[in-house]
């Protein structure tokens, strides 16, 4: 995808910073926030199984419960614990013809999830052991790895505690 250049570049750093002078309070100033957190995000599948043996089999997040989708007949909708009492939740649609993932507006561009110094050590070296392709170190960046599921969800094996991001604290008290 093409990246913004010269006086666009500028100007797109200029409106960031107008927005961050805008919006952005420190912490002390900021609300409370009006819910209590994730509760699942839901995405759409290609096939139900390569799913679960990609998230539960391969990554090691446990199946919690696959049931009928209460609003498309014969649809399932099924959920893995992703810590932190968070869940991610999946449905597929038989008989539609999806098209293959595209980073576009609306999409998800990946989902970050935290995890501990020994575990990231754990999941490069599996995804070493199993050929997997990820981006990351290769790219500067050296505590963060980015893969894509059987559905082309991009997925962040992120070393940072819940609440931070880039060694900053976003979140807490």
């Amino acid at each position: 995808m093409p990246q913004p250049q010269g006086d666009e570049l500028e100007k797109v750093r200029a409106r960031r910073n107008e927005l961050r002078a805008e919006y952005l309070r420190p912490a002390a100033q900021r609300p409370a926030t009006v819910v209590q957190g994730v509760h699942h995000l839901a995405l759409i599948c290609k096939d139900v199984e390569a799913t679960i043996k990609f998230y539960q089999e391969f990554l090691g997040f446990p199946l919690v419960e696959l049931v009928e989708n209460r609003d498309y007949a014969g649809s399932s909708h099924f959920f893995f614990d992703i810590g932190n009492r968070n869940l991610l939740g999946f449905f597929d649609f038989p008989g539609h013809d999806h098209p293959e993932f595209s980073e576009t507006i609306g999409a998800v561009q990946h989902l970050a999830l935290s995890t501990s110094p020994q575990n990231f050590a754990a999941i490069k070296a599996k995804l070493d052991a199993a050929g997997v392709d990820y981006l990351g170190p290769d790219r500067g960046i050296q505590d963060s790895v980015y893969i894509r599921d059987p559905n082309g969800i991009g997925l962040e094996f992120y070393e940072q505690e819940l609440g931070f991001f880039d060694g900053h604290k976003l979140l807490g008290s």
